[in-house]
């Protein structure tokens, strides 16, 4: 994970790939998902995503986990919330009713202190890495997660047209790295309107990734 990178991209405000409400394809098919209400939803590599709004306002219990700190506390400032803060091993947690997000290197994160959840809704985290860190993270997920099931969306298109982030994910490679635990499902291939970054022809895939019994 290039820390520098997305440290710089926060102080100077670049964060064009932070929306301007919750996800269209979140808002669509999480109920896919099949949760209670109550239920908590992990989100890795949080930033201070609308989504969060959206799902704390249908009911919704979220953790996130968080590298950058600035984020984190406009996430709360957003909310119009303020947050119990305290040092957790090597990472942070900011806390308030119906919330915790970890803030730190999400590999230092364990099962124990994220606690239970019910999902993981991965919009940000599995597109926003380079190839050589995503077997690390995926296996990392699943095992934090105990094997929680996932709506997760990955954006496809030529890699050699763009440099990522958000990387191109191929429908083979989510099967490579989920496959074994999970039961996947397709739900939807979406265009991005206009292309990526209004260059790039694209897709954005909606994955619900069920728990398979072992």
């Amino acid at each position: 994970m290039d820390r520098d990178f997305w440290h710089q991209k926060w102080e100077k405000n670049e964060i064009g790939f932070h929306g301007s409400e919750a996800n269209p394809l979140l808002v669509k098919y999480f109920n896919w998902l099949s949760l209670a209400k109550g239920s908590r939803v992990f989100l890795p590599l949080c930033g201070k995503t609308l989504d969060i709004h959206w799902l704390l306002a249908q009911g919704y219990r979220v953790a996130g986990a968080e590298l950058i700190k600035i984020a984190i506390g406009q996430l709360f400032k957003e909310l119009g919330i303020e947050p119990k803060i305290e040092k957790v091993g090597e990472l942070d947690r900011y806390s308030a009713q119906n919330i915790d997000i970890f803030v730190g290197d999400i590999f230092q994160l364990d099962a124990k202190l994220l606690g239970p959840v019910e999902a993981v809704y991965d919009r940000a985290a599995l597109v926003a890495l380079p190839p050589d860190m995503r077997d690390r993270y995926t296996a990392h997920l699943i095992e934090l997660t105990n094997r929680a099931p996932q709506l997760l969306l990955c954006f496809e298109y030529d890699q050699s047209r763009a440099a990522g982030p958000p990387f191109s994910i191929s429908q083979e490679e989510v099967r490579r790295h989920y496959q074994k635990d999970y039961g996947l499902d397709l739900l939807a291939r979406v265009p991005v309107a206009g292309g990526l970054r209004g260059q790039v022809p694209a897709q954005e895939d909606v994955w619900l990734l069920k728990k398979e019994p072992i």
